[in-house]
């Protein structure tokens, strides 16, 4: 990763036109760059952080066609999060993006009572192997069940820019999911609200007054199954991000996925199924969004860990 003085990363770097002539540096930053207010704020309290032609100066400072604006942050480490050397597939990695393959069974995030053996653990620890100096600032998150593509940014004006592009819709997240059932219709939207279960608050229910959440799927494979008991394949794309989604919504239509302790089928589990997944058969396939820096799109796939492969093979056997 470039460095400025060792204690910046490489900076953000406008050049005023003639239609900036005349403008204030934070309303060309913003108009270019989209910065936010916050970002900006945070950066002048550097000596470095917010020069006009290399002299320090306020957002409130009068551009000229011809000047060159430098946005620098410094250089920010995870303090509370202990690196530690755990197998981490990273799919695509710069200066500004790490996007990994995170498998079932490991938690995004260190949280009370579970602080080592989590991405982020793995991920500090990469970074500190490769002596970059950066914070763990992951764009989304997975259950810890959930298999998948995780995106996390390296600097917080990326994590601002990804983060707004999740809240504008604009980011390509795509699962795919075993489930007991056939979808009817074959492809669909679920709308339906979302909120934490009254009796069971660490669980999610679709319930009138909950937020809104939005899934949209559509059946890739349908299998006669056995037992009398049919299963699909199905991939989904989110429009919302709430917790348990896609576990909540296909419930709530009749096609729990396999493996579900939580969401599953509480009568007629198939246990080879079960066993097979091992978990809930819940992966995050495909990752699209315009990179920050780039400005140019860009799409990840990850393939189906072993687990699901072994599921899809076996539901397909059942079906002959």
């Amino acid at each position: 990763m470039e460095q400025w003085n060792g204690r910046y990363y490489a900076p953000l770097v406008v050049e005023v036109t003639d239609q900036d002539d005349g403008k204030q540096v934070r309303t060309i930053l913003e108009r270019r760059l989209g910065v936010s207010r916050k970002l900006l704020s945070q950066v002048k309290q550097t000596e470095h952080g917010l020069t006009l032609n290399e002299e320090r100066v306020y957002t409130t400072a009068i551009a000229k066609s011809g000047d060159t604006i430098r946005l620098r942050m410094e250089q920010e480490e995870s303090e509370d999060i202990l690196p530690q050397p755990l197998p981490i597939e990273i799919v695509y990695e710069d200066d500004d993006l790490l996007i990994v393959n995170k498998p079932a069974g490991m938690i995004v995030h260190p949280t009370h009572g579970h602080y080592t053996n989590t991405l982020a653990n793995g991920v500090v620890h990469h970074w500190k192997q490769r002596g970059e100096r950066v914070r763990f600032r992951p764009i989304h998150r997975l259950d810890e069940e959930t298999s998948g593509l995780v995106a996390i940014a390296k600097t917080s004006y990326v994590h601002q820019q990804l983060s707004e592009q999740l809240q504008a819709g604009t980011v390509m997240k795509l699962y795919r999911a075993y489930v007991y059932g056939v979808p009817v219709p074959t492809a669909g939207t679920i709308n339906e609200p979302i909120d934490r279960d009254n009796e069971q608050p660490h669980l999610r229910v679709v319930r009138q007054d909950g937020y809104p959440s939005v899934t949209h799927y559509e059946v890739i494979a349908s299998y006669p199954g056995m037992e009398g008991t049919a299963a699909a394949s199905v991939r989904l794309k989110l429009e919302t991000g709430r917790t348990h989604q896609i576990r909540v919504h296909m419930r709530h239509i009749g096609c729990p996925l396999i493996g579900d302790k939580f969401y599953g089928m509480e009568h007629g589990r198939i246990e080879a199924w079960e066993l097979a997944a091992g978990r809930h058969a819940l992966h995050a396939e495909i990752l699209g969004f315009v990179h920050p820096i780039k400005k140019v799109p860009m799409e990840w796939q990850a393939p189906l860990p072993v687990e699901l492969a072994s599921l899809e093979k076996l539901l397909g056997m059942n079906g002959n």
